[in-house]
């Protein structure tokens, strides 16, 4: 652990900004709730526009320590990557605070500017994913190389989701002694508002996806699988639960095979309290993402395999991202082929053996029990330095 960057700073009676893009169930959103609930006189939750789906809203919640919070809505032309130019000057101001959490390197540019303007002691640099060539080759990855270096460098902490993250961010910007002090946070998951499947999910089971539906995703895989699945008999629903560019694409072609009355596109879920529900009923999750050398999800610590685990949900995935093969020693998982074929086998063959699911479901359980959000964050940020 990297020793204290900064003075310690007290939870409990302090205040805090938060600011983040999405509004996806992740570790902006936990770190929040954290602070208010070990006391912080305020905290400042700005979450800018992600993606294109959905509308283009800039909203600012201020949070109290007794519940009460304020929300404010600024909108804003939805256009990404352009329009997050947007995100440094929405809003222009805010009060003062004691630290400032940015999740992402726009975020932590603009807490670089409070700072340097004395109207917040100290900024975490958190980033939630690291991407060789973000947008591809030329000026706008260049921009953002630039900026997330200069945040790596100047920020008092910064965090990153996983070892390989922190090391690919490392050697791609050359950073050494000059950076600052850096730890792993990985994604977590608040146990206690979790509903859990069960055994009696087998007596009619459903197959869940959870995620953003583009390419690297794999989603076209599961939907592969499903047709594999209905072309042999198995009886088998599924849920698909997010919003993406493939989205009418998947629909018509699930139509065009028979499977419309099976699998139920829920589209994007804006609040993550409906998702959980979803997943309870699921009997199996899958994670099909593609082997593509230039996904950072060979770099991250996706958020839907530990919601998906909180679940107790057993999980079939490739092997992509860098905990697939923890998961699959200690989580209940199985690592799968990129391959419709042999993910169609792999819940065929789950869900013919209660035994094995119950396992495996128990082992998921029994490994969430290690990221609950409450006891993961108590934990790491007093290592940064934080009295918590």
């Amino acid at each position: 652990m990297p020793n204290a960057p900064f003075p310690p700073l007290q939870v409990a009676g302090g205040t805090f900004a938060v600011v983040a893009s999405g509004v996806a169930d992740g570790p902006s959103q936990a770190l929040r709730r954290f602070l208010v609930n070990r006391g912080a006189a305020r905290v400042l939750e700005v979450t800018h526009p992600l993606v294109a789906e959905g509308r283009g809203d800039h909203i600012v919640t201020d949070w109290r320590p007794d519940g009460t919070h304020t929300t404010r809505v600024r909108r804003r032309p939805n256009r990404p990557p352009l329009t997050y130019a947007f995100d440094p000057c929405t809003p222009l101001l805010l009060p003062k605070t004691d630290a400032w959490f940015g999740f992402n390197c726009l975020a932590s540019a603009q807490g670089l500017m409070f700072r340097a303007g004395r109207r917040t002691k100290a900024v975490v640099h958190w980033s939630v994913d690291f991407v060789p060539e973000r947008f591809g080759p030329g000026p706008a990855t260049k921009v953002y190389e630039a900026v997330d270096s200069f945040a790596c460098r100047h920020s008092d902490a910064r965090v990153d989701l996983s070892q390989a993250a922190l090391e690919g961010r490392d050697a791609a910007y050359g950073l050494s002694h000059e950076a600052a002090p850096a730890t792993v946070i990985p994604m977590g998951a608040w146990l206690a508002d979790t509903p859990r499947t069960g055994p009696n999910c087998l007596a009619r089971p459903r197959v869940v996806f959870l995620g953003h539906l583009v390419q690297r995703m794999g989603i076209d895989t599961f939907i592969d699988a499903l047709s594999v699945l209905s072309d042999k008999g198995v009886e088998l629903d599924a849920d698909i639960i997010g919003g993406g560019p493939l989205l009418d694409r998947l629909v018509a072609e699930s139509t065009s095979r028979g499977l419309a009355g099976r699998v139920r596109f829920h589209g994007f879920v804006e609040n993550f309290a409906d998702v959980r529900p979803i997943l309870a009923g699921a009997a199996v999750a899958v994670a099909p993402y593609e082997p593509d050398p230039n996904s950072f999800s060979r770099f991250a610590d996706p958020g839907k395999l530990k919601v998906y685990l909180a679940a107790g949900l057993p999980i079939l995935l490739t092997d992509v991202p860098p905990n697939a093969k923890e998961l699959a020693t200690s989580g209940g998982a199985e690592i799968v082929p990129a391959d419709a074929s042999a993910f169609a086998a792999a819940i065929e063959r789950l869900l013919s053996d209660p035994t094995e699911w119950e396992r495996r479901h128990l082992d998921a359980l029994a490994h969430a029990r290690s990221f609950d959000w409450s006891s993961l964050l108590a934990d790491k940020l007093g290592a940064m330095g934080f009295k918590v």
